[in-house]
Order: structure tokens, then sequence, then C-alpha cells
């Protein structure tokens, strides 16, 4: 399953995954004014082997599938230790 990913222009850490015929513009008004100006980050290919950093593929993968987007919100804690988020 293909998809795009884009940044938040208005909220750190905040991505949405966008089903490779959906386009931003079709996204509900109150999430695109929340969102703000997407910023374009990467192509990917998804499948149930694939690994993400913070988002449980089978979960974007049902999101895309059935709404054409999945949000990715910033992580609450970083459990790795590797990212430090402000407070």
């Amino acid at each position: 399953m293909k998809c795009s990913v884009v940044r938040s222009s208005l909220k750190d850490y905040t991505y949405i995954y966008l089903a490779e015929e959906q386009d931003f513009d079709d996204l509900p008004s109150a999430l695109k004014n929340t969102f703000g100006t997407p910023e374009a980050v990467l192509e990917l290919d998804l499948h149930p082997d694939r690994k993400l950093a913070y988002e449980d593929v089978n979960e974007v993968m049902k999101n895309l599938a059935e709404q054409g987007y999945h949000l990715q919100m910033p992580p609450q804690e970083d459990e790795t230790g590797l990212l430090d988020l402000p407070a």
C-alpha cells in the first residue's frame, strides 16, 4: 500500500499519512485548519512487516483503507531516550 507522509507546519511532531489516491485538500476542514500547510516528508510502501518508528503499521494501513488518511500525533513519552521532546 503506497502512501505519502506530510508534516504539519503548525504542530511539532505531527504528521498525516495520505493514501496514494488521497489529496490533502479532501481532508476534513477542521483537520486541515489545525494542521496548517502540509510539508512533504516522504513516500512509503506499507506492508504488515514494515516497521514504523511511532505507529502500528496495521493501524495506519487500516485507517488509510477506511478513511484515506492516518493522523500521527506527537509521542507522549520517548521510551527510547533518543528523542528529546519539549515539555
